[in-house]
């Protein structure tokens, strides 16, 4: 079948929505590191929208791992299919913001050439939580960590997304020119901030003069949201049947969308504002928010849903005691400890989770939001559980989840079955847990992990027991029945 690309678009069906800009005129003023499903369904949509009123503001994304992005869409000039479905119903639409795709790995002096041209006003990231070389415990650089030292030793020829970063602004401190503004847009709190953090001490252990051109830096800090599960077989061969030629790699996701993002960008931005994005001075409230609620609740879903048997997370919140469960979570626990959103329904937000996780449209598999468990915790769940501690209030579903996840990441499901753990530390847990089957030595040796639980939740010995209970019931009768105890839902 005829490939997606240029060439093809004039002769989509009419019922396809096309870019409405030329895109012969679009060129780069935006580097995007990890350029996966969610940026190609959230930030590159947003800019989408705009290249029409200006189209200096076209991206250029770069995997810093594989080269599966850059062979699916180059032979399609960039372009993709953009699915938007809930139980209402499907949109197409092609998407033509990413003008360019580069492999770091391949050739890695275009990739930092790229990020030195003056032309490039924004370098953005979605390399998730373990892509910052960081402690997440902690949000500081970790100064051990394999890529870094590669990257201090290399700086010419780094791996990983602080090391482009911090040698491509040494270049453009030698050809005087100005620092792009760096963008996160992963689920960290404080995101902009941990990113200054790192790379700041990253270019401090290269060179003073260095890290005093990136001190200068612009980070803003941004709160993004969308649901974006992978793109399966049965997606390509849908979307290739209603466009008429083969789309390699389209994105599947929600209606629902929310970017807020912290306006502070010297060198420049795109009008996102005309295509929904939320500009505010500070951005942390609405962030927390998102972490704990929507955040905190899938990773509590998805580790007592796969355990459970459910595949998506739609089966998962089908599960009798699943939605209480949930709901409490939301209502009883997470919300008292969020600070305060003038104007901001709360209620409302909650409602629109729960019917988001409920779409039976999105297949989002369970065992995808289960992955990097290490690296989530701290933001998703550990944050709002030291809050409940101080508060001397309860933690008891938050507790739950956090058991879940170590249940699931030492590897054995419920039937003995292995599981495919995908996380940093996943052969370190593994090889921490092995042959312990009783929950309290399991428990122990989880929050030894200070890189997770930093130094203060493994000492405190309320929370040390309510994991012991919740992994004991776990191991005793199964996830389901644990859930089916939540049924009734609390007053």
């Amino acid at each position: 079948m005829t490939r997606l690309s240029n060439g093809t678009l004039p002769h989509l069906p009419k019922t396809i929505a096309t870019p409405d800009y030329d895109r012969t005129k679009v060129t780069v003023g935006i580097v995007h590191l990890g350029i996966g499903a969610f940026h190609r369904a959230h930030q590159a949509v947003f800019t989408d929208e705009i290249l029409a009123r200006d189209p200096s503001w076209g991206i250029c994304g770069v995997s810093l791992r594989s080269a599966d992005t850059r062979d699916a869409l180059k032979p399609q000039d960039g372009l993709y299919t953009l699915k938007v479905q809930d139980g209402g119903g499907e949109t197409l639409r092609i998407i033509g913001s990413v003008v360019e795709t580069l492999v770091a790995p391949e050739d890695p002096q275009a990739v930092l050439a790229r990020m030195a041209d003056p032309a490039t006003r924004i370098v953005s990231l979605t390399v998730t939580e373990k892509g910052y070389c960081h402690n997440p415990a902690i949000g500081m650089l970790d100064e051990n960590h394999d890529d870094v030292l590669h990257d201090l030793k290399n700086p010419g020829d780094p791996r990983s997304a602080i090391g482009f970063i911090v040698e491509a602004l040494a270049r453009r401190q030698e050809a005087g020119v100005a620092a792009f503004t760096l963008l996160s847009c992963d689920n960290l709190p404080s995101n902009g901030h941990v990113l200054k953090r790192v790379v700041s001490r990253f270019a401090e252990l290269r060179d003073l003069r260095l890290a005093a051109f990136v001190a200068k830096v612009a980070c803003p800090s941004t709160m993004i949201d969308r649901i974006v599960p992978a793109t399966t077989d049965a997606d390509r061969t849908a979307i290739a049947d209603a466009l008429g030629v083969e789309d390699a790699w389209p994105v599947v996701t929600e209606p629902f969308r929310q970017w807020v993002i912290e306006d502070h960008f010297p060198l420049g931005r795109p009008a996102w504002e005309a295509a929904g994005a939320v500009f505010v001075p500070e951005v942390s409230a609405f962030e927390t928010m998102k972490l704990r609620l929507l955040n905190g609740s899938h990773s509590t879903l998805a580790y007592l849903g796969y355990l459970a048997g459910a595949e998506t997370v739609a089966e998962a919140m089908a599960l009798p005691g699943m939605q209480p469960l949930i709901e409490g979570l939301m209502r009883e626990e997470v919300s008292p400890t969020l600070p305060p959103l003038a104007g901001f329904d709360l209620v409302a937000y909650r409602l629109a989770l729960i019917a988001r996780f409920k779409n039976p449209a999105l297949r989002h598999r369970t065992w995808q939001i289960a992955m990097d468990g290490s690296q989530k915790l701290p933001q998703r769940l550990l944050g709002t559980i030291r809050d409940r501690i101080r508060a001397g209030a309860s933690c008891d579903r938050l507790v739950l989840g956090v058991a879940a996840w170590m249940y699931y990441a030492r590897g054995l499901d419920e039937a003995g079955q292995a599981i495919d753990v995908r996380d940093p530390l996943a052969r370190r847990i593994a090889a921490m847990t092995q042959g312990l089957h009783d929950p309290g030595e399991i428990v122990a040796a989880f929050v030894g992990l200070e890189d997770v639980f930093a130094d203060d939740l493994g000492r405190d010995a309320g929370f040390r027991g309510a994991l012991i209970g919740a992994l004991s019931r776990l191991l005793a009768t199964g996830s389901a029945a644990e859930l089916a105890g939540w049924q009734t839902p609390s007053p």
